[in-house]
């Protein structure tokens, strides 16, 4: 038998519903809590709780003053990712989600991510990738290194074109990268990365999108070797 969610709950998710299907956008100012608890048939405090509800998921603001009110938030790309980082840093190593099942999704994201790149690109990503792999090959130590492979692939994200893409890649990137990165990985093995990012990059400076999300697919599963549950 399934519970009965809490009034200020089924509020909550009734107004959550407006916001997603798009009736209520950013910017738009909520109706006053007493017209709110007439509409929805609930008392103010109960209107009051499912406020502080889609408050903390930063769905809604209140401002103060006599153009104040509460509004519908405009959601920022780098909250959004934060938030997806923290939720799966909090399900990854468990049941939930398996480093497995995480590198499979960096695949799932960033081979069509380099297809996109080789047709998209503009000369600026081309020097950010070029930059990147100049950093990363000089640096020394183990959390140098990862930061500049880090830093290319988000080049390669960005030259796609694709925001969304952007916001979903790197809170898995770095969870990997924060919890399961192995300590022993060897110093010939960076050396590989680094092959194989000039290989990447090769491929979409040339604008051939098949070749960019071979060697993307190739790099990909050989960085597998690096991460441990």
């Amino acid at each position: 038998m399934s519970r009965v969610r809490p009034a200020y709950q089924q509020v909550a998710d009734q107004l959550r519903e407006l916001i997603l299907s798009g009736s209520l956008t950013s910017g738009d100012r909520l109706p006053p809590e007493a017209e709110l608890a007439a509409t929805f048939g609930v008392s103010r405090s109960t209107v009051r709780e499912a406020l502080r509800v889609l408050a903390s998921r930063d769905l809604i603001h209140t401002t103060r003053g006599t153009t104040g009110g509460t509004f519908v938030s405009e959601v920022q790309p780098g909250k959004v990712s934060d938030y997806l980082e923290t939720s799966i840093g909090l399900l990854s190593g468990s049941a939930g989600v398996t480093v497995t099942e995480m590198l499979e999704t960096r695949e799932v994201l960033e081979v069509p991510a380099a297809r996109l790149a080789a047709l998209r690109r503009g000369d600026e990503h081309l020097v950010a990738m070029r930059e990147a792999i100049e950093r990363e090959t000089s640096s020394r130590g183990r959390a140098g290194r990862f930061t500049e492979h880090r830093s290319f692939h988000q080049a390669i994200v960005e030259a796609s074109g694709n925001g969304l893409l952007a916001i979903v890649t790197e809170p898995v990137y770095r969870v990997l990268q924060n919890k399961f990165l192995s300590p022993d990985v060897p110093d010939s093995f960076w050396a590989g990365v680094d092959h194989d990012h000039e290989e990447i990059l090769a491929a979409i400076e040339a604008g051939d999108a098949d070749r960019a999300a071979a060697a993307m697919q190739e790099h990909l599963t050989g960085l597998r070797g690096a991460y441990t549950d």
